[in-house]
This record gives C-alpha cells, sequence and structure tokens, in this order.
C-alpha cells in the first residue's frame, strides 16, 4: 500500500513541476499553449520536435529550465516505474484488483484537478509569485520571437530627410497603418536637445530630422526609408497598401487553417 501512495505522490509531484515549468516558460514570453507543450515534452523526454523549440534552446533562460525538467522528469519516471513495479510485485489478485482501482480513482481526481480552470488560474498565481520572487531573472523576454522578428518582420529606425515622402505630413495623412507599419516612437532634436515621442498620434506631424521608430515587415520598411516625395511616392505607397492587403489575407488564412 505505502508504494501505492508513493506512485501517488510522484505522480502529483510531477504534475506540479510540469505546471511550474510550464508557467516559468510562459513568463519568459512563449504563449500558454506553446509554454506547456515543452514543458511536458521536456519532462517526459519526448524531445523537441517543433519549430518553438529553436525558441528555447536559443535562450538561455529557456534553456536552463529546460534542462531543470529534463533532469526532474528523469529522476520522475524512474521513481514512477520503480513504485508502480512495488506496487504489484508479490500483491494477491485480490489486493491487486484494490490497488488499480485506487489507482485509477487518483488519477481521475488528479486530472480533474489539473484541468480545472479555478486551480489552474490559483496555481498559477502562487506559482508566478514565488518565481518573480525566487528568480527575478525569468523576466528577460526574446523579444525576437515576441515582435515575429524571424518571420520577417522587425523594429527599424528612419530618419526623415527634406526630399523624404514622410516629410511634412501627419501620421493621419501618411496612412502608415494600410501598408503594415506601426509607428512606436519618435526621436526629435529640440533646441539641441534629443527628446523622445512614445505612441505618437495621428495628428502629429512628421518632421525633416525625426527618427521614426517603425514596426513592421522588413522589406515594406526598407521602401518606406528610401520613398521621396511627390507622384512617385504616392503610387509607391498605394503599391505598399496592395501588398500589406494580400499579406494580411495570407496569415489569415494560415491562422484558419491552423
Amino acid at each position: 500500500m505505502m508504494a501505492l501512495i508513493s506512485l501517488i505522490l510522484v505522480i502529483t509531484l510531477s504534475l506540479i513541476i510540469i505546471r511550474i515549468g510550464a508557467t516559468a516558460l510562459e513568463m519568459t514570453g512563449l504563449s500558454k499553449d506553446v509554454a506547456a507543450f515543452q514543458a511536458q515534452s521536456a519532462f517526459t523526454g519526448a524531445g523537441f520536435t517543433t519549430a518553438e523549440s529553436e525558441y528555447v534552446v536559443s535562450h538561455p533562460v529557456r534553456r536552463k529550465i529546460i534542462r531543470i525538467l529534463i533532469l526532474l522528469g528523469n529522476a520522475g519516471i524512474s521513481s514512477a516505474i520503480a513504485t508502480l513495479v512495488l506496487t504489484f510485485v508479490g500483491s494477491s489478485k485480490a489486493e491487486a484488483t484494490s490497488y488499480l482501482i485506487i489507482l485509477a480513482i487518483s488519477l481521475g481526481t488528479l486530472y480533474i484537478v489539473f484541468t480545472s480552470k479555478r486551480v489552474e488560474r490559483w496555481m498559477k498565481k502562487w506559482i508566478r509569485y514565488f518565481l518573480q520572487r525566487t528568480f527575478p531573472q525569468l523576466r528577460i523576454y526574446d523579444y525576437n520571437q515576441l515582435l515575429g522578428i524571424i518571420h520577417g518582420y522587425s523594429i527599424s529606425q528612419i530618419r526623415v530627410k527634406k526630399n523624404s515622402w514622410l516629410a511634412n505630413r501627419t501620421l493621419k495623412d501618411l496612412e502608415l497603418s494600410k501598408e503594415g507599419i506601426l509607428v512606436l516612437g519618435i526621436y526629435r532634436k529640440v533646441k539641441n536637445e534629443e527628446k523622445y515621442i512614445g505612441s505618437p498620434r495621428g495628428d502629429t506631424l512628421i518632421k525633416p530630422g525625426d527618427v521614426l521608430v517603425c514596426y513592421g515587415q522588413e522589406n515594406a520598411l526598407l521602401n518606406l526609408s528610401r520613398r521621396l516625395k511627390g507622384k512617385k511616392g504616392d503610387k509607391e505607397h498605394e503599391k505598399a497598401v496592395n501588398e500589406a492587403e494580400l499579406r494580411r489575407i495570407e496569415e489569415e488564412q494560415v491562422l484558419y487553417e491552423g
């Protein structure tokens, strides 16, 4: 009976460790589903067979979390197998049947508990609190992944020249969002002192000498930085809007297919 209790405790502890590992990975910037899958894969030794595994091995903090999960997983699975064997070795048929019933009920209870949204929220709250206090380095985000840098998107600084298509126009008039470009901020010299305007509004006037911090598809940003004022620049803008619309449709199709 003690071996059966030990087996149930090992399984419970394993589920808690996986939940802690998933929460830790999520705190580094991974999505909830990806973090849970990678934590389960590492703990069970299933291996990394998805594209998301690159995000893990290329990130120092995530790599450390995965290494710990693998080590604990090897110990946990070995313990579970050993205690499972001890539970049924030397048991009579009646004892083995009762052990199987107790094990089935225990596993069912654990499944209900660990799949409960309420329990998940409660556990995640306290796990996050513990991890934030104990391991503040978990907040090192992988901004390349979060911003889709490896998927052709980028953050770029564009210096506005006098003959630039951007110069002396408001953000609202430029309609850069239709090109799939977001202006995150503007560096501007005011009385020989550089100022930063974060999240500029639509009525913000872009002046020659400004440096725009933009987010968008790499080619779109490159073309924008080279665009000159005049009819040719307006035509390039229209072309960029059409390309952005096609890109948006393609990306939405991928989401729907997924």
